[in-house]
């Protein structure tokens, strides 16, 4: 069975490569996020203030985005699999000396760093999922893809809860960096190269220049890259705030916190599965025509009700329709923007993936700005972002001029 890219690859080999690229795409997700139940703690331990802790957050989105834009336009270059061990490799060894940093200054510089070393397993996958698929399979394979990307960001602070009630905030990077070392192994083990040679000098296609310029002269993947800027920036408003308001404003323990996030994750699990088949059915065009409208729908609830008093019972519903309608958006974005661009794959996907952590970077600072005392300032921002998703669509995608997935 040959691939987009020509390479044989049995059934049975690509069922394997999607399963090791999803532990790859979670890798930077968890990194981000597994120790958001540890804000408190790392507050505690460096006596300093909510803000200074969610800036080592920005600190790792930034490393992140920064990471995608050396490593995706890279692979496109040399190939899938040299930047995917080397930059991965990085990750672990920063992973470790985030593990001993002695200061708050120290921690975050070396998040940076951790940042840009898992940058590679999410930009990479989708890269490599583009050289193995196309037409209505990329969306469908991507939709598996997007169920890892979507969810761990979410997930990632309930296995986080679970951690920090058994051992010191420190020791989950610790646990991180045996997350890239077993992720390292099944690359050697499980991956081969997708993008063979003659693919990397493709006319018109093989240089930086070119590459750059054949995604950001696409208007339709310069609309969905805002898209999906917007639904991740909304996502980590909701990400680097929910800790220390559930915590600290509702009183929740971690565990508790950790369930929200659970529930939270089904959302999110739900969405993206309901969206490759929805996708292949009606368009993936006309299916963030329904998500984006959903978040618009979902933040004002949180915002409304928190308003009128509803506490907690008012908030964990428009979460958890938020985290659907995230989570029923990844995938169509993803395929919008790859769909058209086999040749630049990598590129296209740095560019998307960097946009989305850089937004998310400066979303968590913003929020920090605002003395968290109720879900109003979350749920503002998270509304700005709906609101900037549909515009989009409507204004630069324009769903009805998108040529039909086959």
């Amino acid at each position: 069975m040959t691939t987009e890219s020509g390479v044989a690859f049995s059934r049975r080999h690509r069922v394997i490569t999607l399963i090791v690229l999803g532990l790859l795409a979670g890798l930077g997700p968890f990194t981000i996020d597994l120790y958001l139940p540890a804000f408190p703690a790392v507050k505690d331990d460096f006596q300093t203030t909510d803000a200074a802790v969610q800036l080592t957050l920005s600190a790792t989105t930034l490393g992140f985005a920064i990471g995608q834009l050396v490593v995706g336009p890279l692979s496109d270059r040399i190939g899938r699999r040299k930047p995917l061990l080397i930059a991965t490799s990085v990750h672990v060894l920063a992973s470790v000396a985030v593990a001993m940093a002695p200061d708050l200054l120290t921690l975050s510089l070396l998040r940076i760093v951790q940042g840009f070393g898992a940058a590679a397993g999410t930009v990479v996958a989708m890269a490599m999922v583009r050289d193995l698929f196309g037409g209505k399979q990329l969306t469908t394979a991507l939709s598996r893809l997007a169920l890892v990307i979507g969810i761990a960001p979410i997930a990632a602070p309930v296995v986080g809860s679970w951690l920090v009630g058994i051992m010191h905030w420190r020791g989950l990077f610790w646990v991180l960096a045996g997350y890239a070392a077993l992720v390292i192994v099944l690359q050697l083990l499980f991956l081969r190269e997708t993008l063979p040679p003659w693919l990397r000098q493709a006319p018109g296609h093989s240089t930086l220049r070119q590459r750059y310029r054949a995604v950001l002269t696409d208007r339709v993947f310069i609309g969905v890259a805002v898209i999906g800027a917007s639904i991740f920036g909304g996502m980590f408003a909701y990400i680097s705030t929910s800790s220390l308001l559930l915590q600290e404003v509702y009183g929740f323990s971690p565990a508790e916190f950790g369930m929200v996030f659970a529930v939270c994750s089904v959302g999110v699990l739900v969405g993206t599965q309901v969206a490759g088949r929805a996708a292949n059915r009606f368009g993936p065009q006309w299916v963030l025509a329904v998500s984006t409208s959903l978040l618009v729908v979902a933040a004002a609830l949180v915002v409304t009700l928190d308003v009128a008093g509803f506490g907690v019972a008012g908030l964990v519903p428009p979460l958890v329709l938020y985290a659907f309608a995230f989570g029923l958006s990844m995938p169509c974005v993803q395929t919008l923007a790859l769909a058209s661009h086999p040749n630049e794959a990598g590129t296209a996907a740095s560019l998307l993936g960097a946009l989305n952590m850089s937004i998310a970077g400066a979303v968590s600072p913003i929020v920090g700005l605002f003395q968290i005392e109720d879900a109003v300032p979350m749920g503002v921002i998270m509304l700005i972002c709906g609101v900037l998703a549909t515009g989009s669509l409507w204004l630069i995608v324009r769903p009805r001029t998108v040529p039909a997935i086959h």
